[in-house]
């Protein structure tokens, strides 16, 4: 009886977590159960398992192939782990890759928002994975190397050590029923540190929570163009998510549509403070992505099983990890 207690136990722990939010904050043991759960429940040809196993970038130019949420890119750089205003956090993750205009903009803007915040740095969260593809745990974007989270958390004066960094929790800005931010938590050097970021040239979006949304719509003054770079998404309560644009030249990446010229911060953001967005019925994540679901290109940048294989015809050279 204690035995299948046990079992329960972590099989709890085991839905628990494969059924959090995309961005959660696990802990490194926390992120290892959800890795091993997601690996038992998908098939070898699913492009998360795949793109999730490579552990080094994919070697030549930098150059970006597919949408945001179905792509993958060569030519990756390592963003490192700790600089002058900047820390990366869950670097066991490996997920500290990107393209290298990214990496750039990130030491570029890790500067500007400490200036902007009056905070030491910034924390670094998930960038993308080293040949970019769907992540086995997290996220459903963050698959072309051009996108990165920030903690909503300033860095600390002395860096964390390597334990803290898998164990540290960010700062959760919004209150419990999600309508509003906590006024405890929410400071003005979060709104300066969001239009820091939103003002950026090679930015086209910065994902919050909706209730952070309607603070800084609440508290941006007069000076609101930068409002409409601001996109609020499910979730993002302790964290914003930057999107750059695909750079010029790289004609295979695929851009979103500009945001809407507005601030966004009228009727388009009662939606999200509705009841059916506030609290949405359980469904299921659907089929997991294949391989051969993805750009051709991608498809050359991994392993497949020989059963999963795309005609050879269409295959591209496999590249040496």
């Amino acid at each position: 009886m204690r035995l299948l207690r046990g079992l329960y136990a972590v099989l709890a722990l085991v839905l628990a977590l494969a059924s959090a939010p995309a961005g959660a904050q696990e802990t490194a043991a926390q992120e290892a159960a959800l890795r091993r759960a997601a690996l038992a429940s998908l098939p070898n040809d699913a492009a998360r398992r795949l793109f999730g196993a490579v552990i080094s970038a994919a070697p030549g130019a930098a150059t970006i192939v597919g949408e945001y949420w179905k792509g993958c890119y060569t030519g990756g750089a390592q963003l490192a782990p700790v600089g002058d205003h900047w820390q990366v956090m869950r670097l066991s993750r490996n997920r500290n890759w990107g393209h290298p205009l990214l990496v750039a903009f990130l030491q570029r803007f890790a500067s500007k928002a400490a200036a902007a915040s009056g905070w030491p740095g910034i924390l670094v969260g998930d960038l993308s994975q080293p040949r970019g593809g769907p992540m086995l745990t997290g996220h459903a974007s963050h698959q072309l190397g051009i996108e990165a989270d920030i903690w909503l958390r300033p860095m600390p004066a002395q860096p964390f050590s390597s334990e803290e960094i898998e164990q540290t929790f960010s700062t959760g800005l919004v209150r419990a029923d999600r309508r509003d931010v906590d006024s405890k938590m929410y400071t003005p050097s979060h709104l300066a540190l969001l239009r820091a970021a939103a003002q950026e040239p090679e930015v086209a979006r910065v994902f919050v929570n909706a209730a952070i949304k309607k603070a800084l719509c609440r508290d941006a003054g007069a000076d609101r163009i930068w409002l409409r770079k601001i996109r609020p998404v499910a979730g993002h309560t302790y964290h914003f998510h930057i999107r750059l644009a695909c750079p010029k030249g790289e004609s295979g990446c695929i851009d979103q549509s500009p945001p809407p010229a507005s601030d966004g911060c009228g009727k388009e953001l009662d939606y999200w403070f509705t009841n059916g967005v506030l609290h949405p019925k359980p469904g299921g994540s659907g089929a997991p992505l294949r391989l051969s679901s993805m750009p051709k290109e991608c498809q050359g940048l991994v392993t497949a099983p020989a059963d999963s294989r795309p005609p050879a015809a269409a295959r591209t050279a496999k590249v040496t990890e």
